[in-house]
């Protein structure tokens, strides 16, 4: 089990999730999480699920204009619920677990945030922060921007934002997600300032 001066000594090698998440949920038999320099492909027989970890130490952090066309606002559990499943073809958050969610200690409702379209009123893009005090940990767990209005700067002034509101309460902030996903948030986080990207792969064993 990984200590906090461990995880703190290399917040992204050490754990494939943040560290009160390492400290609490226990890996089923069926998976093993293992880190890319020490993995060797075809040694496992299993599905492998590559997954990346990044840093972002808040020293610089500016929050990009937001077009008229959209607003930055709050939105109610449903609505983050339907937002994030409109997002996603194989990921979902339901009010339940939402519900969950917000009764983490990692749980900052200014962390939780959306922006609606002007005209419509309607959610385009929302984020959902975390803040492990005890340690100084921000984490950014849930980035996601509409389909029909993505490449507009949305998924980047969401990131900003919540660095914004995470810098003097965090003394660092990590992310993770999928390497190959269709929406390539490795990007989006190393254009928003993350760096130290550690590649951690999530094998279920067949």
């Amino acid at each position: 089990m990984i200590d906090e001066k461990d995880y703190l000594a290399a917040p992204c090698g050490s754990a494939s999730l943040p560290l009160w998440k390492t400290l609490q949920i226990e890996v089923p038999d069926n998976i093993m999480v293992i880190r890319d320099d020490e993995y060797v492909e075809g040694t496992i027989n299993g599905s492998d699920e590559p997954y990346f970890k990044m840093i972002h130490n808040l020293e610089n952090v500016s929050v990009p204009v937001l077009s008229d066309d959209y607003v930055l606002s709050t939105a109610t559990d449903d609505e983050f619920a339907a937002h994030i499943q409109e997002c996603y073809e194989s990921e979902c958050l339901s009010v339940e677990e939402i519900g969950i969610y917000k009764k983490r200690q990692v749980y900052d409702t200014n962390l939780w945030i959306a922006i609606r379209e002007q005209k419509t009123r309607k959610i385009v893009a929302s984020g959902i922060g975390e803040l492990d005090k005890s340690i100084g940990e921000g984490t950014l767990e849930w980035i996601q921007v509409s389909t029909a209005h993505r490449h507009k700067g949305l998924g980047k002034y969401v990131v900003a934002e919540l660095l914004s509101r995470l810098r003097g309460r965090a003394e660092f902030v990590t992310v993770s997600g999928k390497l190959n996903s269709p929406s390539n948030p490795y990007e989006l986080y190393i254009a928003s300032g993350f760096s130290n990207p550690v590649i951690w792969h999530i094998v279920h064993k067949d």
